[in-house]
């Protein structure tokens, strides 16, 4: 890693990750919303410095994706301390938004393939969801088979992005 924001990103992509999944895990609704308030907080942080790389590297597209990521997640953890039923709204709009992240920092070619597919994949799932949201159903943040088979794509992603940073992959505008 290059610099304190590589750590910062990685460690916000790691906590965004695990607490993340423990949130959904996890049935107490005070227990789920610390872990999603954790989560939120790390991939909001994340985003933001990847989104500051990218753009110094002249990545529109996916300096633009992170960007899009981290207003998603400020819009789903808005919903965090709610009940799963009244943060439907919250998480349809976030999820849109996390679609459009996943899908912008995804296409083009800066990270490995793997991680691009895992992102696709999880961009697709996650536009469904919102599309059902958006068509009327009460989607739970929780619901299975979609939103809940999304997230292990989600944070695949978030291990490919991890797995750049911590390989020194230069995000840095070449000369």
């Amino acid at each position: 890693m290059k610099n304190s924001a590589d750590k910062i990103a990685a460690l916000g992509l790691a906590f965004g990750g695990v607490f993340g999944i423990a949130g959904t895990a996890v049935s107490e609704q005070n227990l789920r919303a610390a872990f999603w308030g954790i989560d939120g907080v790390g991939i909001v942080v994340a985003a933001t410095i990847l989104a500051l790389k990218f753009s110094r590297k002249r990545s529109d597209c996916v300096a633009a994706g992170f960007l899009v990521f981290a207003i998603a997640e400020g819009i789903v953890v808005s919903g965090a301390p709610l009940t799963l039923q009244a943060s439907v709204p919250s998480f349809g709009a976030g999820a849109a938004l996390w679609s459009a992240g996943l899908l912008l920092t995804s296409i083009p070619g800066e990270f490995a393939l793997w991680t691009r597919v895992a992102g696709m994949i999880a961009g697709v799932l996650m536009g469904f969801t919102s599309a059902r949201i958006f068509g009327g159903e009460q989607v739970l943040p929780t619901a299975s088979p979609l939103p809940f088979f999304a997230y292990p794509f989600m944070v695949l992603t978030f291990g490919g992005w991890i797995w750049a940073l911590l390989n020194n992959r230069d995000f840095e505008q070449k000369p």
